[in-house]
């Protein structure tokens, strides 16, 4: 965990358009089209939850009346403070709350990486 989080910062100070490419959040598919939020803990059942995700790139899952998240999405920044808590020390490699699986924001940071960056982008991460 403290390793990415070194990552993230790194990237955010010397090219935050990199940063804005990973774990960008998802819209949910209510009829405000809100995206969700990174928060310690997944909440985000479709009829009850809050917009909150601890996994990388995650959708809003709530679909009430009442929705919840938030009209821009967050990205890598907003997942290490929000999710990894600022220094790593919660829900590295796995996330936490409902929907979790082993390694499931290992996998997502990666899958990121590798799909949503330039060959030139991915140089300057590694």
């Amino acid at each position: 965990g403290k390793d990415i989080v070194q990552v993230a910062k790194a990237v955010e100070i010397s090219h935050s358009g990199i940063g804005k490419k990973v774990c960008v959040t998802k819209k949910g598919t209510n009829s405000s089209n809100l995206y969700a939020v990174y928060a310690e803990r997944t909440d985000n059942v479709a009829t009850s939850g809050e917009g909150k995700v601890a996994v990388c790139a995650g959708t809003n899952g709530n679909t009430t009346t009442k929705p919840a998240g938030q009209t821009i999405p967050q990205v890598l920044k907003d997942f290490v403070r929000g999710t990894l808590l600022g220094d790593g020390s919660k829900n590295w490699p796995t996330s936490t709350g409902t929907g979790a699986s082993n390694n499931d924001n290992a996998t997502a940071v990666a899958k990121d990486l590798v799909q949503e960056l330039t060959p030139e982008e991915k140089t300057i991460v590694a």
